[in-house]
């Protein structure tokens, strides 16, 4: 059985515009008043979407993430296949925990666990 892809992010330097840009284009609901001014998007999507975030960052980049049971197993099984380790295992605070690597095209990929 395969892994589900769970959530999206789009990175970037003015994330509040992000907000407005992809809130006003898709009818998303962004709501990020929080203290990391991560923006929480909802697409509305129902059973055919997923949900998201948009992220203050140095850099645009963006990524979705991969539902796995064990976050090191992947990386490890994606570093044999070519990939890089950018984050190992991380607790959210009050979320999920995640990891990212990139692929052998340098494309970054996210791993979720709980979310």
């Amino acid at each position: 059985m395969g892994q589900p892809v769970t959530h999206f992010e789009v990175h970037g330097k003015d994330a509040a515009a992000l907000n407005t840009f992809y809130g006003e284009l898709f009818g998303w609901h962004v709501d990020a008043n929080n203290p990391m001014n991560y923006g929480l998007v909802d697409t509305h999507g129902g059973e055919r979407g997923i949900n998201g975030g948009i992220a203050p960052d140095d850099e645009s980049w963006v990524t979705f993430y991969v539902e796995v049971d064990d976050l090191q197993a992947a990386l490890d099984k994606a570093e044999k296949l070519g990939g890089t380790t950018v984050l190992p295992p991380s607790d959210v605070p009050g979320g999920p925990s995640l990891a990212l690597f990139t692929d052998p095209a340098g494309n970054r990929i996210g791993l979720a666990k709980g979310m």
